[in-house]
């Protein structure tokens, strides 16, 4: 087993073994509590991951008994005032207003060329939820709790989850959810379609490196980083003529690519692929930008 791990993250932890990246939120005696320190390993580590292509699959789980208890509110009732908290992000602006620090982790994960499973181990609320959103697929624990607590908080949905959510769960679901910011079991998360699939606590982190390992043992991984950004893409397409013509793009230049090449030939000869193309050299032009990176991230 090839294992690497970052050594200098002080809140989060980072490590590659087989192909799969791990990146574990790591704030266990705060409940992996969210500051700003953590958001910029968490961008740092997806960057890492996009980096290399060693990485297939990225795990995102949390350590000890939750997952993530949202925003660090140490600081008191000035915890979310621009320009109190030291550790903030200063000169960060979007049309001069400041940046939610949330939504840079978001934004970041929903730019990522490598499939995202969330392993969500137990309390997952607020910030803690809505960084979830963009990754792939969410698997929790039977003990996980949920909550878009924002308007208990007297603030609002962060992390671009007012698109996120809705486009998951459904409008009415998405909002009964945020207006009543109650906390509710990983039943009620399965049953409004926020995670795929519920298991026992021990089972869980070996269900999300399964599908992890299922992705890089057969699949393309050019193949796949296109086809996260045709659908993440896809979500905001017009019409299905404009989702075709992206499509084609993109087939138009991997027909005759080597791993299309590979992927049938290995399947005619009744043996495993041995995929060639890289994601950091070979990712074809035409796959989207989604998002179209306004604001560096």
């Amino acid at each position: 087993m090839n294992i690497s791990s970052r050594t200098d993250f002080t809140e989060i932890e980072y490590e590659v073994a087989d192909q799969i990246a791990t990146v574990t939120l790591n704030r266990p005696e705060r409940l992996n509590a969210f500051t700003f320190a953590m958001r910029g390993e968490l961008i740092e580590a997806f960057d890492r991951a996009d980096a290399d292509d060693g990485v297939r699959a990225v795990v995102v789980t949390g350590a000890g008994r939750a997952f993530c208890a949202g925003a660090d509110l140490s600081g008191g009732g000035d915890t979310f005032a621009h320009g109190a908290r030291p550790d903030a992000v200063d000169g960060e602006l979007v049309d001069g207003v400041p940046r939610d620090g949330g939504g840079t982790v978001a934004l970041r994960i929903a730019r990522s060329l490598k499939p995202v499973i969330a392993a969500i181990n137990g309390p997952a609320v607020g910030v803690g939820l809505t960084m979830t959103l963009p990754m792939d697929v969410r698997l929790a624990s039977a003990e996980a709790r949920f909550g878009f607590v924002f308007a208990r908080r007297g603030i609002v949905t962060e992390a671009a989850s007012s698109w996120f959510l809705p486009r998951i769960a459904g409008i009415a679901q998405a909002m009964e959810w945020a207006a009543t910011g109650r906390v509710f079991p990983a039943s009620e998360a399965l049953e409004g379609r926020l995670v795929s699939r519920v298991y026992p606590p021990d089972e869980l982190l070996p269900a999300a490196y399964a599908l992890a390992r299922e992705i890089a043992d057969n699949t393309s991984a050019v193949s796949v980083a296109a086809i996260r950004r045709l659908m993440w893409s896809g979500l905001s397409a017009s019409s299905p003529w404009e989702a075709h013509a992206a499509d084609s793009r993109i087939m138009a230049e991997l027909g005759g690519a080597p791993d299309t090449v590979e992927g049938v030939t290995a399947f005619l000869e009744k043996r495993p692929a041995d995929f060639p193309m890289r994601v950091s050299e070979d990712l074809p032009a035409g796959v989207p930008s989604w998002p179209d990176n306004p604001y560096g991230v």
